[in-house]
């Protein structure tokens, strides 16, 4: 099929907590994306700081490290059409409170850096993050 790709997504700690995870899940499945991976896991230091590398030199980089220790995450590979660009799309802005309702941000997020999911925002990003949190 013309366009498959494939994206990352991961569950942030504020919204496993939460219990979330499956309605986010099945907002991905419904709308006809192959879930190709998924794990629950803690980020240590280390692949938080790899993860959010690109973020290394700004003021909120330790914040966000922090945040996604806290608590375990669910990572998805997800496969589908156009899946970097339409799975953004789904999860809206990353300010919560300018996402509008019926992203999954915008119905569930709590604030700036609790914003309940992460998603890839271009191929190469996906290759790094995949890397570093599935080692492939």
């Amino acid at each position: 099929m013309e366009g498959v790709e494939e994206t990352l997504v991961v569950i942030k700690p504020d919204a496993v907590s939460r219990g979330l995870a499956g309605e986010i899940i099945s907002r991905f499945e419904r709308k006809g994306f192959r879930i190709k991976r998924l794990e629950m896991l803690r980020m240590t230091r280390q692949s938080a700081e790899e993860f959010y590398s690109v973020h290394k030199e700004k003021p909120f980089f330790n914040e966000l490290v922090s945040f996604i220790t806290s608590g375990p995450v669910i990572c998805i590979i997800l496969e589908g059409r156009d899946a970097v660009a339409t799975v953004r799309r789904m999860i809206g802005p990353t300010k919560s409170w300018e996402a509008p309702p019926g992203t999954i941000r915008g119905d569930f997020s709590l604030g700036l850096t609790d914003n309940a999911v992460h998603a890839s925002d271009s191929r190469e990003s996906y290759i790094k993050e995949r890397k570093a949190l599935f080692g492939i």
